[in-house]
């Protein structure tokens, strides 16, 4: 088993940035892929960003790159988003999960933390 939580969700104006970390424990840690994705309010759960478990390779959604990244540090059980310049269509909760490969599809990932809020406004 693998438990992971997030943090670093919260109100945020449009342009601003903030940090979600996804902090994992149970199993090795460096043995899973790392994806981050949302859902926003009557939406469809959607993949925003895979890091490999080496961190040599990184996949992100269209919609974010150039904005967000993901990052992890291995020594410390943990995976990052940092979120820039912040869009109202970004606002969602934000999950992170941990599986095997580092793919967008969220069927392949077996854990998954709770979720934390963010929200965009205008």
């Amino acid at each position: 088993q693998v438990q992971l939580v997030e943090s670093g969700g919260g109100l945020a104006q449009a342009g601003d940035s903030l940090r979600l970390s996804c902090a994992a424990s149970g199993r090795t840690f460096s043995n899973y892929a790392m994806g981050w994705f949302r859902q926003a309010p009557g939406k469809e759960r959607e993949f925003v960003a895979v890091i490999s478990q080496s961190g040599r390779s990184i996949y992100s959604t269209d919609s974010v790159k150039g904005r967000f990244t993901i990052s992890r540090d291995n020594a410390k059980n943990t995976v990052y988003l940092q979120m820039n310049s912040l869009k109202p269509e970004d606002t969602a909760v934000y999950s992170c999960a941990a599986g095997p490969f580092a793919v967008p599809r969220s069927l392949e990932y077996a854990y998954w933390g709770q979720g934390t809020q963010v929200t965009v406004s205008s």
